[in-house]
């Protein structure tokens, strides 16, 4: 099971795994509703780095990026679900609307984006390149959703007529 860390702890994470030769991929996202999408994301994260730290946004940054009734699932249940995969070695929690105080505090180097992004429209890319990192893109084509698993969910329980 992957370690949680909070923010404090990234620079001296960032530091270990320099002194041990390893290089350090950063994912995030909201996570809730935990579907293959996310799988398939994690998973090709890990393959660009020998550590992969996750950031999963808070439950009120998703409230202010999602809206009212998002997430479905709490921060925490949804840490400790990503924490569980053998592809992630470490966890954050993060309250800010995007990623650039983890990547400032943990220089990663490479941000991992899904696939609605290309490395020219991932929003952190020049926070990451003007320490020397890179960015990609991983996972599989954007055809899993929780809002839309949300959405069939709801329609799923609207009786017709």
């Amino acid at each position: 099971m992957a370690r949680r860390v909070t923010l404090e702890e990234l620079p001296a994470l960032r530091g270990e795994a320099t002194a041990a030769g390893k290089t350090v991929a950063l994912a995030n996202g909201i996570f809730d509703l935990f579907h293959v999408g996310h799988l398939r994301y994690l998973q090709g994260a890990r393959g660009e780095a020998d550590l992969l730290l996750v950031a999963v946004n808070s439950d009120a940054s998703t409230r202010a990026y999602k809206g009212p009734g998002r997430p479905v699932v709490p921060e925490d249940e949804r840490a400790e679900i990503v924490a569980a995969l053998a592809c992630v070695d470490y966890v954050v929690i993060f309250p800010s609307r995007d990623v650039v105080p983890i990547i400032r505090a943990l220089r990663p180097d490479v941000h991992v984006k899904g696939t609605d992004y290309t490395p020219e429209t991932i929003p952190e890319a020049a926070e990451v390149k003007a320490y020397g990192g890179r960015v990609a893109v991983a996972g599989d084509p954007k055809n899993h959703s929780t809002t839309a698993l949300i959405a069939a969910l709801e329609a799923a329980r609207t009786p017709t007529r």
